[in-house]
């Protein structure tokens, strides 16, 4: 009697529940109908990790700084930008240096508009009073929007454009906000950005210290709508590598992060790995030397964001580096393939930078599934998306049409932002927790619907198409 109830129930289980093939498959089945916008449509909803490796600077939409900049007129900041080029200067000048004459829609503070001769001054227009033409210029001038833009127009135009506007704490404060917001919708929990904390100045012109910068940050992540994001920030510390005061700036970062645990976790050494002073190991003995000083201090390095085959990842990893950034070049060195897979060192990929800024001229150059499929820990991250007019959905849009990822594989990159992440490791553990119920629940939901979409053609239960930005646009004709 017994095993005849168990049966019957055995049987009634299996009717209300969708088969195990299905709950499987669903994602192949997903793939396999070839329609781009239902699977953007499923990628956006679905819940996500975090985002590792992402320059807060450079992760604001243009709208975002023309909208930020203006509304800090009530703080005493009045910014003015470079809308034509009367040859005021009768000198040559290097090109490339933090301050070209030569370079359009460069922003500068009122104070420095007003030490200006009469010739320059007319060069200039202050922001708020942009006709349209030239405010669609400006906002078109720190994004990578043309086919013939690459990684000289990003590192030796866009920073330089930008100029006062990251010198301003409360601009980085909003836009922060602004990043957890958007981020938050997309289903993000956490995001570890890479922010400086020296430089910042008054509208005078003045310096700010990097206490008070930094207070300015914790104060906005305190406010009730930031709260209300549900994404959990962390900050690393950003370091230009090839400049002559990099060691300099590394003792004071390092313990500056040392002394404020709470919210920051790690060194990061940016710029140009193909300028000659800013290779891994000029940092050696330096590290070397505050590590007999200070713990707890983690390394998250740019390293292998080059196209030729060089040791920078493996001199990273001698630097103490506990995650790669971008890692392209680390293909070409099998013996540390070999060392890397199944960690404990994790690289974050950056599908979309790597594409724009040349490093590749087409996703089969890519070493990411390589990576991945050997075992060696990646994660997804967005690098500079408001630079590529991009969003992290559109990062795992890239690598499941590129790469035909599996929904395993697709779980496992979000797991890896969370798992490899500098926060703590009752928050890391929360965070993890929240995530693993939170995708079960989702992809429950989903196989049911894609079970019954068999049926009736259509997957119910999914939110409309989101507003796409410029990359996937132009990419693959997601133009919504």
């Amino acid at each position: 009697m017994n095993k005849r109830i168990l049966f019957v129930c055995a049987l009634l289980m299996v009717a209300s529940a969708p088969s195990f093939a299905v709950e499987k498959d669903w994602f192949e089945s997903l793939k396999n109908r070839g329609d781009a916008e239902t699977l953007y449509r499923v990628l956006h909803a679905m819940p996500k990790g975090g985002d590792l490796h992402n320059h807060l600077s450079g992760a604001v939409y243009s709208e975002w700084w023309y909208e930020i900049a203006l509304s800090q007129a009530d703080r005493g900041y009045e910014y003015f930008t470079k809308v034509k080029i009367e040859n005021c200067r009768d000198y040559g000048e290097n090109a490339f240096s933090i301050a070209p004459y030569f370079l359009l829609f460069r922003n500068i503070v009122e104070a420095e508009y007003h030490s200006l001769n009469a010739c320059e001054k007319s060069e200039y227009k202050a922001l708020r009073d942009l006709d349209s033409r030239e405010k669609a210029a400006w906002l078109n001038s720190i994004r990578l929007d043309k086919p013939f833009e690459g990684r000289d127009e990003f590192f030796q135009t866009h920073w330089q454009r930008l100029n006062a506007l990251v010198r301003n704490p409360w601009i980085q404060a909003e836009t922060l906000y602004k990043n957890m917001q958007a981020f938050g919708e997309e289903g993000l929990t956490y995001l570890e950005l890479q922010v400086s904390v020296g430089g910042y100045q008054k509208p005078d012109g003045s310096p700010l210290s990097s206490d008070f910068v930094a207070n300015v940050l914790r104060e906005r992540l305190k406010q009730p709508d930031a709260i209300a994001t549900g994404v959990t920030v962390r900050f690393q510390i950003a370091i230009l590598r090839f400049v002559p005061f990099a060691e300099a700036a590394l003792r004071f970062d390092y313990k500056f992060v040392h002394d404020n645990p709470d919210l920051w976790v790690a060194i990061n050494m940016v710029g140009r790995e193909d300028n000659d002073k800013g290779y891994p190991g000029r940092f050696l003995p330096t590290l070397r030397e505050l590590r007999r000083q200070y713990d707890g201090v983690k390394l998250s390095i740019h390293a292998g964001e080059v196209d030729e085959p060089n040791a920078h990842v493996r001199d990273t990893l001698l630097l103490g580096a506990d995650r790669i950034g971008h890692g392209i070049n680390l293909i070409t060195d099998d013996e540390l393939m070999r060392q890397m897979r199944h960690g404990p060192y994790m690289v974050e990929i950056n599908l979309i930078s790597n594409l724009l800024l040349n490093y590749i001229t087409d996703y089969s150059q890519h070493p990411f599934p390589e990576y991945l499929r050997t075992g060696i820990p990646v994660a997804l991250s967005t690098d500079d998306r408001g630079m590529w007019d991009s969003t992290m959905t559109d990062e795992f849009f890239v690598a499941v049409t590129e790469f035909d990822l599996s929904w395993e594989e697709v779980k496992l990159l979000s797991r890896n932002s969370l798992s490899y992440s500098f926060t703590e490791q009752g928050q890391k553990q929360a965070l993890l927790d929240k995530y693993n119920k939170a995708i079960q629940k989702f992809e429950n939901r989903m196989a049911k619907a894609v079970q019954k979409s068999a049926q009736t053609g259509e997957i119910k239960g999914l939110q409309a198409m989101p507003a796409t930005r410029g990359f996937v646009c132009k990419q693959y004709k997601l133009c919504f």
